[in-house]
């Protein structure tokens, strides 16, 4: 491993740790930042589900004692069951939809141009969504119903665009739906376990002859790198939550997207020419 591999590792693993969990598109920063540094092909899949794994067991260290919690009670604990339940029903479309749709949605969306526009898009959604009057019935995740658990699911199935944002998906949605902003945004981690988990695994499976032990401390360095700097964002972001609103991140989302589109309507980047 030289020193430009280890360099570009530990700068994908940074920005899959910062954005994985902020509503502004972890799987559009990496497409796009990865092809700035030109690290593609088939290591850079591998790659992605390595760092993935690295940010989610940040949450996971995060809410340990909910986790413990949860899994102790459920044998006794109603309040537990129906949580676990909730995770469940709620990780249940993005299960049966990324199956039949993922490999499409990657060979045709997996793009800059649709990035950038996607960013744009939810971004004015994002605006829109803080603005409605919230009629808020969950302040807490143990106030979620099924219903709301099985819509949110249905919000997060928007994130197989790339440059959607699972988080924002997620977390809009769940402001649209009645949960307090902060129900939303721990639901949103709380949901980011299975699924990317889920994700992780069946892509780990399915690209397994990617993984070669000469590309192991590569590895390291980004699932390092992507562990401590999600742990850093999820508690930046549920601080932020406290007293803030989303639009920040809406504003940062369309102006991202728009320099995107820029550069490439101008000619000063050729991001067609990108195939991650």
């Amino acid at each position: 491993m030289d020193l430009w591999t280890a360099l570009q590792a530990l700068i994908l693993g940074v920005v899959e740790g910062l954005t994985e969990f902020l509503p502004i598109s972890s799987t559009g920063h990496q497409i796009i930042v990865a092809d700035l540094l030109n690290f593609g092909g088939e290591r850079a899949m591998a790659f992605n589900i390595i760092i993935q794994l690295g940010a989610i067991l940040a949450v996971v260290w995060e809410f340990r004692r909910k986790i413990f919690d949860v899994v102790v009670g459920l044998p006794t604990q109603p309040g537990a069951r129906r949580f676990t339940a909730n995770l469940l029903i709620a990780f249940l479309p993005a299960v049966v939809l990324g199956v039949i749709f993922a490999d499409l949605i990657h060979e045709y969306l997996f793009n800059p141009i649709t990035v950038a526009a996607a960013l744009v898009v939810g971004g004015v959604i994002m605006l829109w969504a803080e603005k409605r009057q919230h009629e808020v019935h969950a302040e807490t995740v143990d106030e979620i119903t099924w219903q709301d658990a099985l819509k949110v699911g249905f919000a997060q199935c928007l994130a197989m665009i790339p440059g959607t944002s699972r988080s924002g998906s997620t977390i809009i949605g769940g402001l649209l739906f009645g949960l307090s902003r902060k129900t939303a945004t721990e639901f949103s981690f709380f949901l980011a376990m299975p699924t990317m988990v889920g994700a992780a695994v069946y892509s780990g499976y399915k690209y397994r002859e990617l993984f070669v032990p000469a590309d192991f401390p590569v590895f390291a360095i980004g699932f390092v790198t992507a562990f401590i700097f999600a742990m850093i964002a999820v508690r930046g972001l549920l601080k932020f939550i406290a007293n803030h609103s989303y639009a920040a991140f809406a504003w940062y989302r369309i102006v991202f997207g728009l320099v995107i589109l820029a550069t490439w309507q101008f000619g000063w980047v050729d991001w067609t020419a990108v195939k991650p």
